[in-house]
């Protein structure tokens, strides 16, 4: 059983042999490979001149960090002269004074612009009040209105102390004047008066 797989893996193996045997035979399949290896030369070729080119880029930026190190430490090393100094303090000193001021006035300006903001809401709370009044004062105009034609009185609103008002006859065109003294008369007469006033 042995023997027949191994005289199996022989044949394939001279099988292979004889297929690499023609490939090489082929001139067109040597000028592909021959194409190919020229290629690659090419390729590494190319690959070792940018290798050389990244190389002395890396060793002329490590120059350059290596200055830039030198500059530092020297800047380090150097002392601020005390002239230097008070005169930065100032700067700062007026700065932060300018600093303080304008942050007064903002300050200023934010309790101004509350303070109106507050009297804008007033303003509005009182003017939807305004009309709430008048609406109403419109709403009792009609009432008064309706009350005088279906009555025909006219009651005079201003007198707080008696009852008065005027009769109107619209077809007779004639205004009557009447008035009750609540003092001298009680409810009841009042207003059997008025209903014999409403009833002529």
């Amino acid at each position: 059983m042995g023997e027949k797989s191994q005289q199996i893996d022989v044949k394939q193996l001279l099988s292979f042999c004889d297929d690499l045997v023609g490939v090489l035979r082929d001139k067109r399949d040597i000028n592909i490979f021959t194409h190919c290896v020229d290629h690659s030369l090419t390729v590494q070729s190319a690959c070792n001149s940018d290798f050389s080119a990244t190389e002395i880029s890396i060793s002329d930026y490590q120059k350059k960090i290596d200055d830039c190190k030198l500059k530092i430490e020297a800047a380090k090393s150097e002392v601020v002269a005390d002239d230097d100094i008070d005169r930065l303090q100032k700067e700062f000193d007026e700065e932060v004074k300018r600093e303080k001021l304008l942050r007064e006035e903002l300050r200023a300006l934010v309790d101004k612009i509350n303070e109106l903001d507050d009297q804008r809401l007033s303003i509005e709370a009182e003017r939807q009040r305004l009309k709430k009044v008048e609406e109403e004062e419109e709403k009792q105009q009609r009432k008064l209105s309706f009350y005088a034609s279906v009555t025909k009185i006219i009651p005079d609103l201003e007198s707080c102390s008696k009852i008065c008002g005027h009769i109107v006859e619209r077809d007779k065109k004639v205004v009557e004047k009447f008035e009750f003294d609540p003092s001298k008369e009680d409810a009841f007469d009042i207003c059997n008066k008025t209903w014999k006033m409403i009833d002529r």
